[in-house]
């Protein structure tokens, strides 16, 4: 999945856990209606691959996944009020990016969920030293990159959030330890769903400590995670460090590590994976941003394939005024297996080139 243009560790509104890791991005006005604080985005896109595969569809890609077309990744409005000591948030969301945010639970008949991508309420208690609790619905605390576009450095999300978990269920909190030292702890139904799909539950622990200009933020989930071919514990370790020289260069090193036991013999099926991003704020309106990834799936539990999935990004950003900004994207990924579509021919390659343009329309509060 408050969060601001910071890392997700950063999900609370008014508690500071970690340094800033994405560019501030000046947008206009907060617009408000008495204490209630009002947002919205539009973001759309034409993305072209020379592969031009008759599905129209790109692998392993969670939002820009049409291809040689024009396409609406998403628009969202936002409804919140800070907690003070209570308040909410209330997303409200359509486009092809919340169908597939919201997969599992439209593919399990709840299809009205994929409208509500963050939906909690927030208890700020007055003698709480900072403590923050939400209870609902709202964006995972693992990962590097962010759900909107304009909140992140490059266009397309990255292969570690496409395979990480988006959001959760549940009950979460955060309290400062120190000035620098964040802790929090959540309890959710699981990865993805808003009912749980069994009786066990899923805990997290985050952690955000701040140096300066250097942070590490830490996440764990770990609980039952049922699926067909798996019935046992899923445990999955998220680390990001940033390094912010200046404030025109800023820069990331996310590196995750999961494993889940398997029905049957009882084996686990393992994942690992690395990415690393820099963004260079070249002038006032100007910013390029590469980005380098590595996955390695060893028993294709989380791609469907056994494979060392890469890709390289890199993603030059326009701000024609506040709150509009365009970015142009080339992409590259590719496998140790033939598992990119080209023409009507399946698993025809083993790498896939994309070129992405894309604008996004922003106002009010940050999200």
């Amino acid at each position: 999945m408050k969060r601001y243009s910071c890392v997700r560790m950063v999900v609370f509104a008014g508690l500071s856990t970690g340094s800033c890791l994405f560019a501030q991005l000046p947008g206009p006005p907060n617009w408000t209606v008495g204490p209630l604080k009002l947002s919205g985005l539009l973001d759309v896109y034409g993305n072209y691959t020379p592969n031009h595969p008759a599905s129209r569809t790109l692998p392993f890609r969670n939002f820009d996944i049409r291809t040689d077309g024009l396409s609406l990744n998403m628009g969202k409005f936002t409804v919140e009020h800070d907690p003070a000591p209570v308040g909410f948030k209330l997303d409200f969301g359509f486009g092809r990016a919340f169908d597939l945010f919201n997969f599992q639970d439209h593919a399990s008949g709840f299809d009205s969920l994929r409208y509500l991508p963050q939906a909690y309420l927030s208890l700020r208690p007055a003698n709480g030293k900072g403590l923050q609790i939400d209870i609902g619905k709202f964006y995972t605390s693992a990962g590097a990159e962010l759900t909107e576009t304009h909140l992140g450095w490059n266009y397309s999300r990255g292969l570690l959030y496409t395979n990480g978990p988006y959001y959760h269920f549940g009950v979460r909190a955060a309290k400062p330890v120190n000035s620098r030292w964040t802790a929090g702890v959540q309890l959710v139904n699981g990865w993805n769903n808003v009912e749980d799909t069994n009786a066990g539950k899923t805990v997290g622990l985050t952690s955000a400590l701040s140096l300066g200009k250097l942070s590490w933020l830490v996440n764990y989930y770990g609980g039952s995670e049922p699926v067909p071919e798996a019935n046992g514990m899923r445990h999955f370790v998220d680390q990001v460090v940033t390094f912010n020289p200046t404030e025109k260069i800023q820069t990331y090193l996310n590196i995750d590590y999961g494993h889940q036991r398997l029905a049957g013999d009882g084996n686990r099926a393992q994942w690992a994976a690395v990415g690393a991003a820099a963004r260079f704020q070249l002038s006032t309106n100007w910013a390029v941003s590469p980005r380098l990834e590595y996955f390695k799936d060893s028993d294709g539990f989380i791609t469907g394939t056994p494979q060392g999935l890469k890709a390289f990004t890199f993603t030059v950003e326009r701000k024609w005024q506040e709150g509009l900004i365009a970015r142009t994207e080339y992409r590259h990924d590719w496998s140790s297996h033939p598992i990119f579509e080209r023409g009507a021919t399946l698993n025809a390659r083993k790498h896939g080139d994309t070129f992405v343009i894309g604008m996004v329309a922003f106002f009010g509060s940050k999200p």
